[in-house]
């Protein structure tokens, strides 16, 4: 298969806004255009798109209820797209993300470049020299996302085995991505009146530590490091 246009694809925002409600599970065709500010036409052409590039698959089955199948649509790529656009640079470069991670170390090197060098054979050495460290760092970035990937296929895992809700972890999910998210953000995002995410996040916090301030919510790390050596209120779940 050839490689998708990843640039074409995410270059319209509903396409991105699609994408962002499948990291998080597969959906069925009336969802996805419940989430969307265009119509099911709209909806029906864009995930046509990323089908034929090779984004996404869909294929059918039955509801949680007793009804007609429906057509589902998941995610099936996985790499790190790279771009750099400058007046005298323009690159990009695809990494293919691995089921399992090569972690190491990896130590950028970049005190040796010379900031002046002062004839035309020191700067290309300079220029070659610094796309050896680029490398190096390209790597452990396939390495990170590689680890994230895999660690979020996890977490969705355990807490739909564990706790079983998935308006939790759709905010859990969200938070863990972006770092932070406010109550208007989940409430567009997962189309829910503010009252209803204000009260999920509570139930979620019972779980998975949360700051709540101001309508901003993120993790607190303080407490999550203290539930997991098990040090004062170790929660529930």
């Amino acid at each position: 298969m050839t490689e998708p246009d990843i640039f074409y694809i995410l270059g319209n925002k509903v396409r991105r806004d699609l994408l962002s409600h499948l990291t998080c599970t597969e959906c069925y065709f009336s969802f996805l255009s419940n989430k969307v500010s265009v119509s099911s036409t709209a909806v029906s052409k864009h995930l046509k798109i990323m089908e034929r590039e090779g984004i996404i698959q869909s294929f059918e089955k039955e509801g949680p209820f007793v009804g007609p199948t429906r057509k589902y649509y998941q995610i099936v790529h996985s790499a790190t797209y790279v771009a750099t656009l400058t007046p005298n640079l323009f690159w990009h470069e695809t990494l293919q993300l691995e089921k399992e991670p090569v972690l190491e170390n990896l130590t950028i090197n970049l005190a040796e470049l010379e900031l002046e060098p002062n004839n035309l054979l020191a700067m290309v050495k300079n220029f070659i020299d610094a796309d050896q460290e680029l490398r190096k760092l390209l790597q452990a970035l396939k390495a990170i996302e590689s680890y994230r990937d895999m660690m979020m296929k996890k977490i969705k895992e355990t807490y739909l085995k564990e706790i079983g809700d998935m308006t939790q972890l759709a905010i859990l999910h969200y938070v863990l991505i972006y770092g932070e998210a406010t109550v208007n953000d989940l409430s567009d995002r997962l189309n829910l009146k503010e009252r209803e995410v204000v009260r999920k996040v509570e139930e979620l916090n019972r779980f998975v530590p949360l700051i709540i301030k101001d309508e901003r919510i993120k993790i607190d790390a303080e407490k999550l490091e203290q539930k997991i050596k098990g040090v004062g209120d170790g929660g529930e779940g």
